[in-house]
């Protein structure tokens, strides 16, 4: 066989070979595919639920709000994360060069102080979610808790001059608070957990005035729902005959907030209790971070029209200078 013969062949087996060993587009890859499996497995229901009462009954008052992170204006836990994890990689950089051994004592230590709290900003968190997020989050918190036992044997070690012993046992615990990561990081990008979920009402509500409905056809005080072009609303009318129009489904989970209770100029979301004011779309009260989009009214001809605000701190100004609930 010719040389050059010899060659094609070898670069056509290479090619091949190389291609078998690439991710197929058309499949979606094993580690997805594990995780998919986990979010719709039975088998961890059982201790969802009497985890979540766990979770409710905790003693935190107004303090569950913040560490939610409706000061923030979008879930605190991925904050407060970033210190056991970025201290723990860090001591494992140290751990690799010389002369380190206090440094890398003293950045284990600190990133099991700080991983207290950013578990309970998780677990107010996941308290709040769906079934399949809570079944990936279940594992997140195992994974994650593993890890800090993991660490804490790690110092305990480091403290009684097991130098060797107590690095192995913090590369574990690296290793699998990355893997905890890596679910996290699955519950936000993949399963849209703890974010935004009337983001997207400004992109699809063209601009101007839009029909919503009869005036007559309101009850006084009771949410109903209605619809620009193919966004859904819940208007509510009051007594004096004012009009007010957010946006349906509540930013926390996208739950039906024209299925909620209105109560001191606010409605109240039935899933999971986020309270938003109608005024102005603030959300008063949690798990809710991000107020909703709010719409203004008028009425033209019987008719009510309903107009987005695209400057919605103008709404939450006016109504702050005012008297209305708070």
């Amino acid at each position: 066989m010719p040389v050059s013969q010899n060659v094609r062949t070898a670069f056509s087996a290479a090619r091949s070979a190389a291609r078998s060993a690439l991710p197929d587009p058309e499949r979606p890859g094993r580690i997805l595919t594990a995780v998919e499996r986990l979010e719709s497995t039975p088998r961890l229901d059982a201790a969802l639920g009497p985890l979540r009462r766990a979770v409710h009954a905790l003693p935190l008052g107004g303090a569950r709000d913040a560490l939610h992170g409706r000061w923030l204006g979008h879930a605190v836990h991925p904050l407060m994360v970033q210190v056991p994890i970025g201290t723990w990689m860090s001591a494992a950089v140290l751990d690799l060069l010389p002369g380190q051994r206090r440094g890398a004592d003293v950045l284990v230590g600190v990133g099991l102080a700080a991983a207290g709290p950013a578990a309970l900003t998780g677990w107010v968190d996941w308290a709040e979610l769906r079934k399949p997020q809570m079944r990936v989050g279940l594992v997140h918190a195992a994974a994650n808790a593993a890890a800090v036992g993991l660490y804490s044997a790690s110092l305990g070690a480091r403290l009684r001059g097991r130098r060797a012993r107590g690095r192995l046992l913090g590369f574990a615990g690296l290793a699998v608070v990355s893997a905890g990561g890596a679910l996290g990081g699955h519950l936000a990008y993949r399963q849209a957990a703890a974010v935004n979920h009337a983001e997207q009402v400004p992109a699809v509500v063209g601009p101007g005035w839009h029909p919503i409905g009869d005036m007559a056809d309101l009850p006084v005080g009771e949410p109903v729902r209605r619809y620009v072009g193919e966004t859904p609303v819940v208007v509510v009318r009051e007594t004096g005959g004012q009009v007010h129009a957010l946006a349906d489904r509540c930013s926390h989970m996208a739950g039906p907030l024209s299925q909620g209770t209105v109560a001191d100029g606010c409605v109240r979301c039935p899933w999971h209790g986020s309270v938003f004011r109608l005024a102005d779309g603030w959300n008063v009260r949690g798990p809710a971070t991000s107020p909703q989009p709010v719409f203004e009214t008028r009425l033209v001809d019987g008719r009510v029209e309903a107009r987005l605000i695209l400057d919605p701190d103008r709404a939450h100004r006016a109504v702050a200078g005012s008297a209305g609930p708070a």
